[in-house]
């Protein structure tokens, strides 16, 4: 008799094991399979943590002030838009040329690099509408009477930033002797300040920094080579995620927010009608 109750009791046992198992795989596979089915802007709220990739070389958009922190109008762009979607802010920086790959390996969420909204990069990825619309500028050391216009660095050393707008836009002069290519713009105009080149081709945006750093040195010209905006880049699978940056980015237009970040980086607000 006792032996029949021991067997009873060790089947019920091992029945209530079984059944909690699969009960806690059901659970596992459930909660796994939830997680799946957030679209982007769920994901990056439930972590927590909205991660945004650029290149820390592009003054005064991003780069390594004297203590090597990052500071730069995006950093602070990024910040602010954390602060709408209620999440926690975590910068990655990225090679540039290889940027585009990386957010769509998923190294993180979005691109706040000053990233200029292109045809060919529009193939790749989405973006969200321009929130700066700027131009490539040629910058010269005070005195060069020598380039007042484009056709004027025919024969002559220019620098850019490698796989840049800037690069882009001194691709299409005819005529000029040697493209210096840098891996950060910074470069190009410290070769500039010494005369190693005769011109950069940037952002004016950066030049006008330099020029707030260097302006007893340089001189940015007038002309715009290009109309460029610029715009944070997203996997074209992130709808909601694009939507939601840009609803920030709408909020902080209309507060203000990003014309006193555009005083503080640029020296004026750039969004001023």
């Amino acid at each position: 008799m006792k032996t029949k109750k021991i067997i009873s009791l060790l089947c019920t046992i091992i029945l209530a094991g079984g059944v909690l198992a699969a009960c806690q795989k059901t659970q596992s596979t459930q909660g796994a399979k939830s997680t799946e089915n957030l679209n982007s802007l769920e994901r990056v709220q439930k972590a927590g943590v909205l991660t945004m990739g650029l290149n820390d070389t592009y003054p005064p958009m991003e780069f390594r002030d004297e203590s090597q922190k990052l500071v730069g109008f995006d950093i602070d762009l990024g910040q602010e838009i954390g602060k709408k979607l209620g999440v926690q802010v975590e910068v990655k920086t990225n090679d540039w040329k290889g940027i585009i790959l990386s957010l769509k390996s998923k190294k993180f969420d979005m691109i706040l690099s000053c990233m200029t909204i292109t045809d060919a990069r529009k193939q790749e990825i989405s973006f969200s509408e321009p929130y700066i619309v700027g131009g490539q500028r040629i910058v010269v050391k005070k005195g060069n009477t020598s380039i007042k216009t484009a056709e004027d660095l025919k024969g002559k050393t220019i620098g850019v930033q490698l796989g840049t707008t800037g690069e882009m836009a001194a691709n299409k002069i005819e005529g000029i002797k040697d493209l210096k290519k840098y891996d950060g713009v910074t470069e190009a105009f410290n070769d500039l300040t010494v005369g190693r080149i005769d011109a950069v081709i940037a952002d004016g945006q950066v030049g006008g920094f330099y020029l707030k750093k260097k302006g007893d040195e340089l001189v940015i010209l007038d002309a715009k080579l290009s109309q460029e905006p610029v715009g944070i880049g997203f996997r074209k699978e992130d709808t909601h995620l694009r939507d939601a940056v840009q609803k920030a980015l709408d909020e902080l237009k209309a507060d203000g927010t990003m014309s006193k970040l555009s005083e503080k980086w640029f020296g004026f607000d750039i969004y001023k009608n």
